[in-house]
């Protein structure tokens, strides 16, 4: 079975402001690159926005229930996904305060792309050594100076 590992990265400049996502795909043929960016967005959104992204593309490239290892910096994300989504939504949507879930656009996005594949989900340290990350970041970055 082949390996198909996905790096995701966003950021922002302001939170709100600029922002930028970028991921890359890894399988057997190669790599596959994607980026873009928002004019006006938080952090947080940009972080979704790159795995998301990334899913979607891997939706169009490798068969239902594919194993895909997943690296994102935001515990968030990770965390997001893992771990609160199921209480979220038998909450209504709701987060532990009672309040509102920030992003529930997003979050419902990825919950529907998580059921297509089989997804190991891995927290990575940001802006540290590892090479696959500090490159999203990089390609994060360029994407905020186009709406800076």
């Amino acid at each position: 079975m082949e390996t198909i590992t996905i790096y995701a990265d966003g950021g922002c400049s302001g939170n709100p402001g600029p922002g930028g996502w970028a991921a890359v795909i890894f399988d057997g043929a190669g790599e596959t690159v994607l980026s873009g960016g928002a004019r006006d967005t938080t952090n947080n959104r940009m972080e979704l926005t790159a795995v998301i992204r990334a899913l979607e593309e891997a939706s169009r490239r490798y068969p239902r229930g594919s194993s895909l290892s997943v690296y994102t910096d935001s515990q968030y994300v990770k965390k997001g996904i893992t771990e609160w989504i199921r209480k979220w939504m038998s909450n209504g949507w709701k987060n532990s305060s009672g309040d509102p879930v920030k992003n529930r656009d997003l979050w419902s996005e990825l919950h529907e792309l998580s059921g297509v594949f089989r997804l190991g989900w891995h927290w990575i340290k940001g802006h540290a050594d590892n090479e696959h990350n500090n490159r999203c970041d990089a390609l994060a970055r360029k994407e905020i100076k186009k709406f800076a």
